[in-house]
C-alpha cells in the first residue's frame, strides 16, 4: 500500500464528522445493529489501508461518505440506500463479502450494493464509461430505481470534489460525460437542482471563460436584478395575502449552463439574454386544494401582468411523466420586460427539487412514478433488442425531449416524446399493433403512419393483417421502444427468412445429389463477396443472389479443394507493388473510406456542419441511419463525435480528382466602407473557377458582418482567396465556417 493512499490527519477528522453526520440523519430509520456494524466495517477498512485514491486522488472511503450525505440530504433517500453507498466500496474491494453484508443489513441494502458494485466494477479502470461497456450501465441503472439516484448523487460529488485536480485530461472526460449522460438522466428523474449543478460545472470544466464571463456578469448585474424583483413580487404578495393565501414567493436566476445555450442558440452576448430570472410562487395548500388554489394565483396575476398566451405551460391537469407538476407563465413586468413565473404547491416543489425520491413521502397521491417504471420497461426492451449502435440515441432521445399528450378513441392517456408519430403511438399502445399499423385517423382525417403527433390529438390506429415492419420504418420511429421493436421484428423476419433460404439450398444440393459440406460452402460464399452466413441467406431469400450462382461457385471451390484449379486469390511479397504516387493507404488498410466520384454502394453524404470539400482533411461518421457523414477533422462537432460516439468514427480520404464544386461559406467581419461589398464580389468573379451562389450583408454602427455561399472546385483555391478577401480594405477577418 502507497502511503499516498493513507488518509491525513484532516481527512480522518472529516471521515469521522461525516459519519457521524450520516447517523444521526438516518437515525429514526436505523435497525438494531446497524450502527456497530457500520463503524466496525467503516473503521476496519480505515485501518487496514486496503483502498486505493482514485485518479484524482480522492480516497474512496469519503466519497462514499460524501455521496451517502448528498443523497440523504439533497435527495431525500433513506436507510438503505445511506448503507449501500457507505458499505459498497468495502464489498467492491474484498473486504465485506455480500453473504455478511445480507445477514447484518438485509436483502435491501444488498440489492442495492449489487448494483452499485456493478457500476464501480466499469468504472474501475477509467473515470469515463466506455462505450462498449454502456450496455452494462444500463443494464445496471434499470435494475434498482435507487441506484440511478444513487449515482447520480456520486457523479455530483466527484464533480463537486475535482475542482483542483491535477489531472486535467481525465476531469474534462468526466465533465464532458457528466453533461451528455448524467445532466440528461436526473432531468428525466426531476432532479432539476443536481441537474443544473452538473451542468454548470461540466461549463465550468469544459467552457472556463464562458462559464466566468458569464458569472461575473451575473454578479455585476445582481443588484439590479433583485431590485426589479422586488417591484414585481411587491403587488403580487399584496393580492395573494388579501385572497387569505398561505405562500412564499422566491425569485430564482437561470443556471450559467441555461444562459449560455440561449446566448450560443441565438447568437447574441449575455445582455441580449433577457428572462435571466423567474419569480416561483410556493402555495401552503392541502392536497385536496391543491389544483384549485394554483389556479387562483394564476388568476390574479394575470390580472395584474398581461400574460403571453403562446409561452404558458400547464403541468398542473397532466404532469411530466417524472412526476413535475406547475403551472408556467410568462407576463409583461414592468419596464415592458418578460417574466416567467412558476406557481406550484410545497409538496410540488419539493417533488421539482427532490425527483422520485420525495415521492415516496406522498403515498396515495398521483405522481410519475409508473411512468418512470414505464420507461425503465423500455430501456430494457432496447437492451434485449442487442443494437449497440444505436442504443445510445435512443437512450438520450428518450431523456431529452418533451412531451406530447396523445388519447386513444376511448379516451385514455398517452405520453410520448415531441416529435413522436403515429407509428410511435401503435408501438405505445401494443407490439403487435404496430406491427401491423398502416396509418391512422386523426379527427376523422386519414394520415399516414409517418405523421407527427400534437398534444390533444386523438389517434385511432388503422392496421392491416397483411402489414409487416419495414426497414425504413427504423427513420419514421422516434421513441426507443418503437425502434427497439421494429428491429427485434426485423431480426426475427431476417432469420426466418434466412431458414427458408437454407432449406431450399439444401434440398437443391439433394436435387443435383451434391453432398454439402459446411467448410466447402462457407469458402464458396467467400469468393462470392459474403462474409457474414445471415447475410448471404438474406441475399438468397431476398432474390439478390441465384442459387445457381452458389451451385457454381461451389463446385469451383471443389476443385480447388482436389488441385484441380489453382488459387490465385493469394499474392505472394516478391509481386507485390508499392502504390503509386497519389494512392492512400490509411493505417488500418481496408478500413479507410476513399471518397470519390466514381464511390458506389456506400451510402454517405457530407455533413453540414462544416460543409467539407475536396482535400480537406476529413473522417467518417456512422450515423444512427447506417449511413456514413464526412465531416472535417476541425469540425465544431469533431470533439465531442470522438468523444461519446469513437466506436463510430473511421479514417476517411478522398481520392482521385475532385471533378464536382462544392459549397463553402466564409464569413467576413470589416469596417463599412462605400463600395466595399462590390470589391468583394469583384475579386471572386474574376477568377473563372470560383461561383458565388449566394452574399448577406449586415451592417450597423460603422461595422459589417456578412457571410458568402461559394462554389468551389477543391480547398487548394480556398487559402488564396481568404488572402485575397482579407487584403481588400476595410476588412478585418475572413474566417471559414
Amino acid at each position: 500500500m502507497d502511503d499516498k493512499d493513507l488518509l491525513t490527519s484532516a481527512e480522518k477528522a472529516l471521515f469521522y464528522d461525516l459519519y457521524k453526520q450520516l447517523m444521526q440523519l438516518a437515525k429514526g430509520e436505523l435497525h438494531e445493529g446497524d450502527y456497530e456494524h457500520t463503524k466496525a466495517y467503516l473503521t476496519e477498512a480505515e485501518e487496514a489501508h486496503a483502498l486505493q485514491r482514485d485518479v484524482f486522488g480522492l480516497h474512496p472511503l469519503l466519497t462514499s461518505l460524501q455521496t451517502a450525505l448528498i443523497v440523504a440530504t439533497e435527495i431525500g433517500m433513506s436507510r438503505a440506500s445511506v448503507l449501500g453507498v457507505m458499505l459498497h466500496r468495502l464489498v467492491l474491494n474484498g473486504q465485506l463479502d455480500m453473504t455478511r453484508l445480507t445477514r447484518d443489513f438485509g436483502d435491501e441494502v444488498a440489492t442495492i450494493v449489487r448494483g452499485l458494485v456493478r457500476i464501480e466494477e466499469l468504472y474501475e479502470k477509467n473515470p469515463v464509461v466506455e462505450s462498449e461497456n454502456f450496455r452494462q450501465l444500463l443494464l445496471s441503472f434499470a435494475e434498482d430505481m435507487r441506484v440511478i439516484l444513487i449515482v447520480i448523487a456520486s457523479r455530483v460529488c466527484l464533480m463537486r470534489q475535482i475542482k483542483d485536480a491535477d489531472n486535467d485530461e481525465a476531469r474534462r472526460r468526466v465533465a464532458m460525460e457528466s453533461s451528455y449522460l448524467y445532466a440528461p438522466l436526473a432531468h428525466k428523474l426531476g432532479l432539476y437542482r443536481l441537474k443544473s449543478e452538473l451542468e454548470d460545472l461540466s461549463l465550468k470544466y469544459l467552457e472556463h471563460d464562458a462559464y466566468y464571463h458569464i458569472k461575473e456578469k451575473l454578479n455585476a448585474t445582481k443588484k439590479s436584478r433583485d431590485a426589479y424583483i422586488e417591484r414585481f413580487i411587491k403587488p403580487i404578495e399584496e393580492k395573494l395575502k388579501s385572497a387569505g393565501l398561505k405562500f412564499h414567493m422566491k425569485g430564482r436566476t437561470k443556471s450559467i449552463h441555461s444562459i449560455w445555450q440561449k446566448m450560443k442558440r441565438q447568437q447574441c452576448p449575455f445582455e441580449g439574454v433577457y428572462d435571466l430570472f423567474a419569480i416561483r410562487v410556493i402555495l401552503d395548500s392541502p392536497i385536496d386544494r391543491e389544483k384549485q388554489d394554483c389556479w387562483q394565483v394564476f388568476s390574479i396575476i394575470t390580472d395584474m401582468y398581461q400574460p403571453n398566451p403562446k409561452r404558458m405551460r400547464d403541468w398542473l391537469s397532466i404532469p411530466k411523466s417524472n412526476g413535475y407538476e406547475s403551472l408556467h407563465i410568462t407576463v409583461m413586468g414592468p419596464e415592458g420586460k418578460w417574466v416567467e413565473v412558476q406557481i406550484r404547491t410545497e409538496r410540488m416543489d419539493e417533488v421539482a427539487e427532490r425527483g422520485l425520491a420525495a415521492h415516496w413521502r406522498y403515498k396515495g397521491v398521483r405522481d410519475g412514478k409508473a411512468d418512470v417504471e414505464s420507461w425503465l420497461q423500455n430501456i430494457r426492451q432496447a437492451l434485449e433488442a442487442g443494437d449497440d449502435l444505436q442504443l445510445m440515441d435512443q437512450f438520450k432521445m428518450d431523456l431529452y425531449e418533451d412531451e406530447v399528450f396523445v388519447f386513444t378513441p376511448h379516451g385514455d392517456l398517452f405520453k410520448l416524446p415531441q416529435g413522436a408519430t403515429v407509428l410511435d403511438f401503435a408501438y405505445a399502445i401494443h407490439t403487435k399493433i404496430g406491427n401491423r399499423c398502416t396509418g391512422g385517423r386523426i379527427g376523422g382525417k386519414m394520415v399516414t403512419l409517418r405523421q407527427v403527433l400534437q398534444s390533444g390529438d386523438q389517434v385511432e390506429i388503422m392496421t392491416h393483417a397483411n402489414q409487416v415492419p419495414k426497414q425504413d420504418w427504423l427513420n419514421v420511429a422516434k421513441t426507443g421502444r418503437a425502434r427497439a421493436k421494429i428491429r427485434q421484428a426485423l431480426k426475427e423476419m431476417a432469420a426466418t427468412q434466412a431458414a427458408f433460404a437454407k432449406e431450399e439450398l439444401e434440398r437443391k444440393f439433394k436435387n443435383r445429389k451434391i453432398d454439402l459440406d459446411e467448410a466447402t460452402l462457407m469458402h464458396a460464399m467467400n469468393r462470392l463477396g459474403y462474409r457474414v452466413v445471415t447475410d448471404f441467406y438474406k441475399a438468397l431469400a431476398e432474390g439478390n443472389l441465384d442459387i445457381n450462382q452458389v451451385l457454381e461457385a461451389y463446385a469451383m471451390q471443389q476443385r480447388y479443394d482436389r488441385g484441380e484449379l489453382v488459387n490465385t486469390s493469394s499474392q505472394s511479397a516478391d509481386s507485390y507493388q508499392l502504390p503509386t504516387e497519389g494512392q492512400y493507404v490509411g493505417s488500418k488498410g481496408s478500413d479507410v473510406l476513399l471518397i470519390d466520384q466514381t464511390l458506389s454502394g456506400v451510402d454517405y453524404s457530407l455533413a453540414r456542419c462544416c460543409h467539407p470539400v475536396y482535400g480537406d482533411e476529413v473522417f467518417g461518421f456512422l450515423t444512427a441511419g447506417g449511413g456514413i457523414k464526412i465531416h472535417r477533422k476541425d469540425c465544431p462537432n469533431a470533439p465531442a463525435l470522438r468523444n461519446r460516439y469513437g466506436y463510430r468514427i473511421m479514417d476517411a480520404r478522398w481520392a482521385g480528382k475532385g471533378g464536382s464544386q462544392y459549397a463553402i461559406t466564409l464569413r467576413v467581419v470589416g469596417q463599412d466602407d462605400l463600395g466595399i461589398v462590390n470589391n468583394i464580389t469583384s475579386i471572386i468573379s474574376k477568377d473563372e473557377k470560383l461561383l458565388l451562389r449566394s452574399i448577406s450583408i449586415d451592417s450597423n454602427d460603422g461595422l459589417f458582418s456578412g457571410t458568402l455561399t461559394i462554389m468551389l472546385d477543391d480547398v487548394s483555391r480556398l487559402k488564396p482567396l481568404i488572402q485575397k478577401l482579407t487584403a481588400v480594405r476595410g476588412v478585418k477577418n475572413v474566417t471559414r465556417l
